[in-house]
């Protein structure tokens, strides 16, 4: 943790999909908003989250009851919840104003929830749920499903809302560690278009880049954005990079290659 947050972000990336320490991670992502803060608070913090479940180990019994365990230190003793007042915020993506104020966005307190999990042994993801950040924790042989935005309540597999289920009304699967960062940062991103802070999103998606810096849609993101600030060599370095890593074809490939070509001749 001696790295400033871009060069561990980009260690993160450069290593893979995870899993990762995911709420370290999302404290450093954090921080490139909070240069003047220190972070020594916030990683005693999540210690003192590892410490309290790491003791209990060897009692839980099954994810139900880690569930339970994880609940009562969250929301009983430390009081997160969800920010329904104020759910827009940008405070409830940026892990050092949810720490501060108790109060998230499901994915933001979904990832103070794997990291309660995991210290206590049990094995957490992320699921790729429509429109709900959920989690799934398995634990010898026991499977529960958390909402964290919600009291870290267990959500009944055999009644799983709507909101909860994936494209093909199955149940959500489970998503990479990057995945859960990504959709942290991409929270910010979207309110940040919708206030139309064009700089500000070109920002979270150079983030993003750090991230997942095998992802070409990420790149073909940064790209357009980069294009529409009027920011031409970057646009055309990020376009070049999209065509590197998607097949020919496939994905963002085609798309990317005529989007370059007409940014070459604007460069000429």
């Amino acid at each position: 943790m001696s790295d400033d947050p871009i060069t561990y972000l980009k260690r993160l990336g450069e290593s893979g999909s995870g899993p990762h320490d995911i709420a370290r991670a999302a404290l450093m992502l954090a921080a490139l908003d909070h240069a003047k803060t220190p972070l020594t608070p916030y990683l005693e913090h999540l210690q003192q989250i590892e410490d309290v479940m790491r003791a209990q180990c060897d009692v839980l019994r099954d994810a139900k009851e880690g569930a339970r365990a994880v609940a009562r230190l969250l929301v009983d003793r430390l009081g997160y919840d969800g920010d329904r007042l104020e759910y827009d915020s940008p405070k409830n993506a940026d892990l050092i104003s949810v720490i501060d104020r108790r109060r998230g966005l499901p994915v933001a307190l979904g990832i103070l929830y794997l990291h309660a999990a995991r210290a206590a042994g049990m094995r957490a993801d992320g699921l790729n749920a429509q429109s709900h950040f959920v989690l799934r924790l398995s634990h010898r042989g026991d499977e529960a499903i958390v909402d964290p935005f919600n009291g870290g309540q267990t959500v009944d597999r055999e009644h799983v809302p709507v909101e909860l289920r994936a494209d093909d009304a199955g149940l959500a699967q489970p998503v990479s560690d990057t995945d859960v960062l990504l959709r942290l940062s991409n929270n910010l991103k979207v309110r940040a278009l919708h206030a139309g802070d064009h700089d500000r999103a070109v920002e979270l998606t150079r983030r993003m880049v750090l991230l997942a810096p095998r992802r070409a849609d990420l790149w073909f993101d940064l790209a357009r954005l980069n294009e529409a600030a009027g920011v031409l060599r970057a646009a055309r370095n990020a376009y070049e990079t999209c065509l590197e890593l998607a097949p020919p074809g496939q994905g963002f490939h085609n798309e990317a290659a005529i989007s370059l070509s007409q940014l070459k001749r604007r460069l000429n």
